[in-house]
């Protein structure tokens, strides 16, 4: 009987533990509880810390969490409204703060999680399609943009270049994505705190092509410059040609004065030497005669000469008896020609100077 009873009593004490164990449930400073009998909710959520009473085997404590809470996306590919495709990667924070709704819509955070990834993917895409890429790559408007006339003008624009006005900026784009999913959420007793787009990049099949892209518009740019250069170069060319000419052709002009002016004045010079007597004249008719045939006649020349011949009237005042006097660089005889005294004026003269 001692043995009975004392195992009665063993069972008592196991069986308050038990019921005990699920009478009582604690929450910390983290966590919030739903109270479900046989699945349904009931009651408020205990949102204090502390040990709590349900009853046992018949009502169950489901904890919620309480705390701000991390959402990381996806990166996603989506084509803004200029058809860019971009990958953009978001991330937010949210807060479950109605237990009891959040309990009966979704149970746990693996399905509020799935749930964000709809909403907020969404509004992201939708918002990105609305807008210009500018608009989601820039973070302000407040920046002083450089005008497109003085890019393709080919300004110095530093580190400035390729800014163009816009309208509102990532972070109005980023606001815009906050206030179309945050009623969205609120049907789930989430209260959404923070989006941010954390990372823009070009999507991997269009990379290639933007930067071919670029690298056409910098050597466009560059050929423009060449051919500025080349221009500018072309144009100094000219000028320094035409410089060149203008100067030889004044110096021309100023060398032909000068020995024209010479020429002049050694006519003068010649003309006062022998004008002053007409034995100097006939001096001087001689002499340039005497240079005429040292220019016209050498040791193989044959002159076939009229008797009215400018060449011959000096001919025809020698006397038979005297020599031709023939200037020469050749050493050779001199010859006696014979000529009439009075010869026909028609007949012509062969003269061989030399003889030979």
């Amino acid at each position: 009987m001692k043995t009975i009873g004392l195992l009665g009593f063993v069972a008592i004490i196991i069986a308050a533990i038990v019921v005990s164990g699920s009478a009582f449930y604690t929450t910390d400073e983290t966590q919030q509880a739903i109270i479900t009998q046989f699945g349904k909710p009931i009651g408020k959520p205990v949102t204090e810390a502390g040990l709590h009473f349900k009853k046992p085997f018949v009502e169950e404590a489901t904890m919620i969490d309480k705390r701000v809470l991390e959402w990381d996306g996806l990166p996603s590919s989506m084509p803004t409204k200029d058809k860019v495709y971009i990958v953009v990667d978001t991330f937010a924070r949210w807060q479950i703060t109605d237990a009891l709704q959040f309990y009966e819509r979704l149970r746990d955070e693996r399905s509020a999680m799935s749930r964000l990834d709809d909403i907020l993917g969404s509004e992201t895409r939708n918002t990105v399609a609305k807008h210009e890429f500018i608009e989601i790559v820039r973070t302000t408007k407040e920046r002083e943009a450089v005008l497109i006339e003085e890019l393709e003008e080919g300004a110095d624009v530093g580190g400035a270049a390729g800014l163009v006005p816009i309208q509102r900026g990532r972070t109005a784009l980023e606001m815009e994505i906050f206030a179309a999913a945050k009623d969205k959420l609120a049907d789930f007793g989430i209260v959404l705190l923070d989006i941010r787009l954390k990372r823009i990049n070009y999507n991997q099949a269009v990379s290639q092509n933007i930067y071919k892209r670029m690298i056409s518009e910098r050597q466009q740019i560059a050929e423009r410059f060449r051919s500025e250069g080349a221009g500018e170069a072309a144009r100094i060319k000219g000028n320094k040609e035409r410089d060149l000419q203008r100067i030889e052709s004044e110096a021309y002009k100023k060398i032909q004065e000068i020995q024209g002016a010479a020429d002049a004045q050694a006519s003068q010079i010649y003309a006062d030497a022998y004008n002053q007597s007409p034995a100097a004249v006939d001096f001087y008719r001689f002499q340039k005669t005497m240079e005429s045939y040292e220019q016209i006649i050498s040791s193989d020349t044959t002159l076939i000469l009229s008797t009215d011949s400018d060449v011959f009237s000096m001919l025809k005042t020698i006397e038979g008896d005297l020599p031709i006097p023939v200037k020469s660089d050749a050493s050779v005889r001199p010859a006696r020609p014979v000529v009439p005294a009075t010869p026909p004026p028609s007949q012509p003269l062969e003269l061989s100077p030399f003889g030979q």
